[in-house]
This record gives C-alpha cells, structure tokens and sequence, in this order.
C-alpha cells in the first residue's frame, strides 16, 4: 500500500476540523482503516476475492473497490475541478444504492465480474489513497473543513465494510466442502458464564438518541424523551447450550412460538438449527472462521435471524427488548467487549468474574431488539446523496444494537442503530432476552 504511515513534517497540526481531531490525526485516521481493510484480507488466495455466495453478500473485490469509489465519489471529485478517475467506469460498476449519483450494476451479479481484476482494484486503492493523501496534506483550513464531516462518514462507511467483508467471507467459505480456514483460531478460556440474572431497570421517561460531540449517524438523532415501563434485561447473552435445549425441544416445529411469516420461512428454508451449524453423530457443529468446529456450549449463540430470536424469546416466556430499553440500560456503561480488534472473530463467553452483572452489551453478536427501523421523532433525510445512507431504508427493517465480535471498537457506540430484514442469519446475530416486571 502506498499511504506512508507518518504524516509529514509540513502538515499543519493545530487547526481542529472535526470531532476533536487535527489534521494530522485525520491523516493518520485515514490510513489506519485503509490500511485495516487490506489487513482483513492478508489470509486470501485471490480465488477467495472474486466470489458472490448469495445475493445478500458481495466479493472481497468489490468492498475493497467500492470504499474506495466512495472517496473518489464524495470528497475527490468535490475538491478537485479537473479530478481524473483510473477508470471513469467504476462509478457504475462500484456504485452501491446511491441512485442519486447514477446508474448501478446490479447487485445480484457482482461476482460474475472477472474484471476489474483483484490487481487492478488495488492499484485503484492506490491511485486513491494518493489522490486523498495530497489533498489532506496539502490543501487548506477551509477545503478540509468543507469535507470533514464526509470524511467522517466515509472513515465510519468503510469500517462497516470491513464488517461485512468477514461475514461475507465466512458465507463464502461455509459453502465450500474443505471447511476452509480463514485464519487460525487461538484457544481461549471457556468456562460457563454461570446463571442467568435479570437486571432490573425502573419504569421513567427517558432521552435516548446522541449526545455527544463525536461522529454518529443521522438516524441516532434528534435527542428525545421516550416513557418506559418497569423492565428486567438478561445479564448476559444466550448461550450455545440454552438455544440446543430450544432446538431439542422441538423450537423449529412448534408455530405456536413463532411469528407468522417466521414459521413460514422455517418451512420454506428448511431451519432447524442456526446458520452454520450441523449435527453430527449426536453433537452440534459449527462453521466459524477458524474452520469447522463442535459447538461450544458457553459461547453466545449467533447466527440466527430476528423470527428465530423471537421464536427463542416466546419459548422461553420472556421476551426481546426494544431498541429504548437497550440503550437506556447501557446508558451508563463503557463501550467494552469482544471486536475485531481481539483478532478473535468469533463469539466468546462470559468472563465468570462478571456474571451477575449486565454484560457482554458490546461485541461478541449484534443483539436483535423487537423494534422496527423507523425514524425517531423530528427525524428529517440529510439533503443530497448521503441522505440515501439511512433514511431510505426505514422500513421493513429490524434495529439491532451493541456491535459484534466482527465490528471496531471504535466505530460502536450505545445509540448505534444497526438494521436488517428480519430472515437475515448470516451477520454475527444473537439474543438477549428482556421481561416485563
């Protein structure tokens, strides 16, 4: 990769653009999740960069591509009169849903493109990175501050691709007979996470949204007040062993806990069990990132859609919180848990030394909540083609909170909003279960 890792002598230091950062933390910024998008993909052949497992998923090839398409798009093409794409046909082949800024190719069929080729996008990185690197080093106070809060976004966009880049290669891999690995698993402690406890939370009107000065979605905002009854939330994650006793209760075939359209793609896709597990020989197994393993029994179940977290919750008489009772629960916590930046890339369990206590609210798997994806009150579409980022995708959509074990830390908040349709299964997804006092 080109991008150097110091920033020059020459750069201004002093001038704070945005969120507290200066123009050489912004350069460093900048290179730090470029460079971690590459650093994800260290254990691929480039056999493992082109392929498309599912409509939902996209290639290693195209994240890496479109992250980059997003810079040329929003901040080089806006900075520079005469800027020059390396190919001016990567705005409709790396374009994802921006309809505003043009035509599409179509989703469904990225990975039929051999071309460009995996060298050809990362010269295209390159050529970028250079571009974005001459401009921040370079250009004065009041160009950067004009494309600071893009910046931001794309800095934050691109950390939720290298998300999905995990759980699209593990989609990938799964379906591949070898089991490959990905990268190698080091073993860690996985004792019981002991009991589950309920923590109570007292009945209020409560403000929920974002607060502070740092960057955050325009779906976290406006501020506002929300009532809420006296509730109690699980003190940590489900488990492994607790989805199996739903499994072998017969969870699957009995509709009277499942929601309508949730039996229905039961009976339609065959589920019996999460995504990725298999039973073999009388024990459940598991593709993970570090291959094809038995289930570990202490670890948070993931791998389920929101009608089997629903289904799970009804089963178990209790059930889902709403993304309100989340966050006001997590209100007072620190942002701490199992990220990416472990390197672990799985779930893992409780740390018995905190059972009993609300735990495990940040990382190991994106909890689903029980509230649809809808704008908060006052909520109004940001103008222009990032207006499209959020706001155009309220509906029909499940709010999930707390990030997961393929999330940064530094990219997870607790008034993060993150949604999916409620059959999708292949995000690290799991349950945390809630009850009316």
């Amino acid at each position: 990769m080109s991008l150097n890792t110091t920033a020059e002598s020459a750069v201004k230091k002093d001038i704070v653009y945005n969120n507290n950062l200066t123009r050489e933390k912004l350069i460093l910024r900048y290179k730090e999740v470029r460079i971690f998008s590459i650093k994800l993909c260290e254990t691929l052949n480039t056999e493992d960069f082109v392929i498309q497992s599912m409509p939902d998923a996209s290639p290693v090839k195209w994240h890496l591509a479109h992250t980059t398409w997003f810079w040329e798009a929003f901040v080089l093409k806006e900075v520079y009169k005469n800027y020059k794409s390396i190919n001016p046909q990567f705005n409709y082949l790396f374009n994802s849903y921006y309809i505003q800024v043009g035509e599409r190719f179509s989703r469904p069929h990225r990975g039929l493109l051999s071309r460009p080729t995996v060298k050809e996008v990362m010269e295209y990185r390159e050529y970028v990175d250079e571009n974005m690197q001459r401009f921040l080093e370079t250009a004065d106070d009041k160009e950067i501050a004009a494309v600071a809060v893009t910046i931001d976004i794309g800095l934050n966009h691109e950390q939720q691709h290298q998300e999905l880049i995990l759980t699209d290669v593990k989609h990938m891999l799964s379906i591949n007979p070898l089991y490959p690995v990905f990268k190698k698993r080091n073993e860690y402690e996985t004792n019981d996470p002991g009991a589950l406890n309920w923590i109570n939370i007292n009945e209020g009107i409560y403000e929920i949204g974002y607060k502070g000065k740092k960057f955050f979605y325009d779906n976290e905002k406006p501020v506002h007040k929300t009532y809420v009854p006296n509730f109690t939330l699980a003190s940590r994650l489900t488990t492994n062993k607790e989805y199996i006793e739903f499994i072998e209760d017969g969870g699957y075939s009995k509709p009277e806990f499942w929601l309508s359209n949730g039996i229905a793609a039961v009976e339609t896709e065959k589920w019996k069990a999460p995504l990725y597990w298999e039973k073999r020989d009388g024990k459940w197994y598991n593709f993970t990132l570090s291959g094809f393993r038995e289930v570990i029994l202490s670890e948070p179940v993931t791998h389920i859609s929101f009608y089997e977290a629903e289904a799970f919750s009804q089963w178990s008489g209790c059930r889902l919180p709403t993304e309100s009772e989340w966050e006001i629960a997590s209100q007072n916590l620190l942002v701490e848990g199992n990220f990416v930046d472990s390197g672990k890339l799985h779930p893992v369990p409780l740390n018995p030394e905190n059972a009993g206590k609300l735990g495990q609210m940040f990382g190991d798997v994106w909890e689903w909540t029980r509230s649809d994806y809808a704008p908060y009150p006052g909520y109004k579409i940001p103008p222009g083609a990032i207006g499209e980022y959020n706001g155009k995708f309220m509906s029909g959509q499940i709010v999930l909170r707390g990030g997961s074990c393929a999330t940064s830390k530094s990219h997870i908040r607790n008034t993060y909003r993150n949604f999916f349709p409620h059959n999708a299964r292949w995000q690290f997804s799991g349950i945390r279960l809630a009850k009316n006092n």
